[in-house]
């Protein structure tokens, strides 16, 4: 990373559920030395249950809340290229945070087809709760629709889903060095 500007800037990866953001977080952390995060691998960690336990326990509010927590120490550090929650744009702090222009905030965009096709060939049972009681392509339908504006408001650059860790983590550091 030789030559990049903005060494202490975080960037996040926001998206749905599925679109590759942990992925494309580590393809970034491997390239530039940045630490990676998983929010959703934090929160889990600190709390010493799975998010389903979470949510079945205490309900998506108290999820929310400690993913706000989780969100908020990221932004306290610095050098970290972070994969967030699929949900973290509900919460208009969550979108502050990530609107901030000292940050770098990347959103994976994927359509409902691409994502119910990753969710079918990797289902990870017990990381979420079902968000509502519709079938699983109605209910991504559903979130994408309620998420999509949320996801440009806070975006600072949008890329395909589709392409490649690689590809897009090149591109990702680019704007990254240049800030």
């Amino acid at each position: 990373m030789s030559g990049c500007k903005n060494k202490r800037a975080n960037i996040y990866i926001i998206g749905p559920r599925a679109s590759g953001k942990t992925t494309l977080a580590r393809a970034i952390a491997a390239k530039t030395g940045l630490r990676p995060v998983d929010t959703d691998a934090v929160l889990e960690e600190k709390q010493g249950k799975s998010i389903q336990e979470l949510v079945t326990e205490g309900g998506w509010e108290r999820f929310r809340d400690l993913e706000e927590k989780i969100l908020a120490d990221t932004a306290a550090s610095t050098s970290m290229v972070v994969a967030t929650g699929g949900g973290v744009v509900l919460r208009p702090g969550n979108r502050e945070l990530l609107e901030s222009p000292e940050h770098l905030t990347v959103y994976l965009l994927a359509d409902v087809y691409l994502l119910l096709q990753r969710l079918e060939q990797e289902p990870k049972t017990g990381q979420r709760p079902p968000l509502s009681s519709l079938s699983l392509e109605e209910e991504v339908r559903s979130t994408l629709t309620e998420r999509e504006p949320l996801y440009r408001e806070c975006a600072d650059l949008v890329l395909p889903a589709e392409h490649s860790a690689d590809v897009l983590a090149a591109e990702v550091i680019s704007i990254y060095c240049k800030r």
